[in-house]
């Protein structure tokens, strides 16, 4: 730590810290919650079809996912706080573009830019508590952290649904101008500068390298494009081949002969894809079908949030005594049926008899999925690799939602070039039937893969805390 500094919790300072990073992590929480909303109002506005909506949620992940372990390492090398503001200045401008464009091509660039700039801020919004904090005081600021910043994910379904439907959805993104100025405020004041003077240099050939991979297959999937989804595995191909010849690759590949490890994440990206795709079609359904108001379908998914965050340490307490495997095949089994509820969803249908009952099974099937999934991908490496493990979990999960958006829809028979209203009426139902299917399949890649004596850390490491949280905050 920068000047040998160690912050204690309760103190003044120690307040401020925790304040700029809550604030920090809620503009890009609030982002992940609010946009799923917004999206028919942005098709209205902007003429934009199916196809365009995947872009504007995929553009971000694409970036995000690909920059998360650079980002992660360019905080470690060249000071937390550092990459903390650079985010939080870099999210800010690409905000206002989001809320200033005039098409869709400019929004779906200005998304692309704000995934930059969030590859930032991200890693170091939690790693500076975990940082600069006594390590006495570790757990009592990371657990005030995680309480607080539940709270912006609970709050951005309603707050955006409010702000779209009072005003415009350009709202949402503007928000983030006051809360990101306050965060930079309060952490140039308060928060001392970090760093890993043992952290190598940055692996710019492998970020290049996976961003362009990651774009093209994107690209390819959701255009349809074959030359351009063959240029992205040939990339990714070249990034696998890059890291194996690097002393401090960025994704460390001795990771995965772990069969848990990998089985863990081949789980995280079956349960995260449908999840994706199921949101962003649900949302979808009920406003376009049902004719509800963004607060409305923003409202509608609290059930899914109450329950992640009432139940998830019960759950974890659970799953420290049984192990991981069990629950992990049983979640994903009870997120499958909630998914498949959600596939009947149809015009006239009421919000009691049947939105509530397959958002409520959905989310106890998440709530008892999450905990006991990365537990089992920390289980899988050595504790001195917990970091980096949690680090790919969390790509592994952004990854999953960018494919899911891409490929479910098209498989489904959507036509995402085409009219909103004909386009779920045609592909809806399918649509989440096969996110259900996959969904299921994580619950049977987790009972072959995962050891049922598995053991459960009591003490969940920041980053990991950090993966779990954004997928649970991005899915509402």
């Amino acid at each position: 730590m920068a000047d040998g500094v160690a912050v204690h919790y309760g103190t003044a300072q120690g307040r401020w810290v925790i304040v700029a990073a809550v604030l920090g992590s809620g503009v890009v929480f609030l982002d992940g919650t609010v946009v799923n909303v917004a999206l028919p109002a942005l098709s209205r506005d902007l003429h934009a079809s199916v196809r365009g909506l995947q872009w504007i949620l995929d553009s971000y992940l694409v970036t995000l996912s690909a920059l998360l372990l650079f980002g992660g390492n360019a905080g470690d090398r060249y000071g937390r706080r550092r990459m903390f503001v650079a985010g939080l200045a870099g999210f800010v401008a690409a905000s206002v573009l989001c809320g200033l464009a005039p098409s869709v091509g400019v929004l779906i660039g200005a998304r692309a830019l704000q995934g930059v700039a969030g590859a930032l801020l991200v890693p170091a919004s939690l790693s500076i508590i975990s940082a600069v904090f006594d390590e006495d005081d570790r757990g009592k600021a990371i657990g005030a952290w995680s309480g607080l910043a539940a709270v912006s994910g609970a709050v951005g379904p309603l707050l955006g649904g409010w702000l779209i439907d009072a005003g415009s959805w350009r709202l949402i993104f503007f928000l983030n101008v006051p809360v990101a100025a306050a965060a930079v405020a309060i952490a140039l004041r308060h928060t001392p500068e970090t760093r890993d003077e043992d952290a190598g240099t940055p692996d710019v050939t492998g970020a290049v390298l996976v961003s362009t991979g990651i774009a093209l297959l994107a690209y390819g999937l959701i255009e349809r494009s074959v030359p351009a989804a063959v240029g992205g595995v040939v990339a990714l191909g070249a990034f696998v081949a890059a890291e194996r010849r690097r002393d401090h690759p960025m994704l460390p590949l001795s990771l995965f002969a772990s069969p848990q490890f990998s089985g863990a994440n081949l789980a995280t990206v079956a349960v995260y894809g449908s999840m994706s795709a199921a949101w962003f079609l649900i949302t979808l359904r009920l406003q376009v079908t049902l004719g509800y108001s963004a607060l409305e379908a923003g409202t509608s998914f609290l059930p899914y949030t109450g329950l992640m965050v009432g139940l998830s340490a019960g759950v974890g307490g659970l799953a420290q005594r049984i192990g991981p495997r069990l629950p992990m095949t049983i979640g994903p089994l009870l997120s499958a049926a909630g998914l498949f509820l959600s596939s009947r969803i149809g015009p006239g249908d009421r919000y009691l008899s049947a939105v509530l009952p397959a958002v409520a099974v959905y989310g106890l099937g998440m709530t008892v999925t999450v905990s006991p999934l990365t537990a089992a991908v920390l289980g899988g490496v050595d504790r001195r690799h917990a970091g980096v493990a949690s680090a790919v979990n969390n790509v592994a999960a952004r990854l999953a939602g960018l494919l899911g958006i891409a490929i479910i829809p098209a498989v489904a028979g959507i036509d995402t070039g085409g009219g909103l209203v004909r386009s779920l009426d045609t592909g809806y139902p399918m649509a989440l039937r096969i996110s259900a299917a996959i969904c299921a399949a994580g619950g049977a890649i987790a009972w072959w893969f995962v050891r049922s004596s598995a053991s459960v850390r009591a003490i969940i490491h920041p980053h990991h805390l950090q993966a779990c949280h954004d997928a649970c905050v991005e899915a509402a």
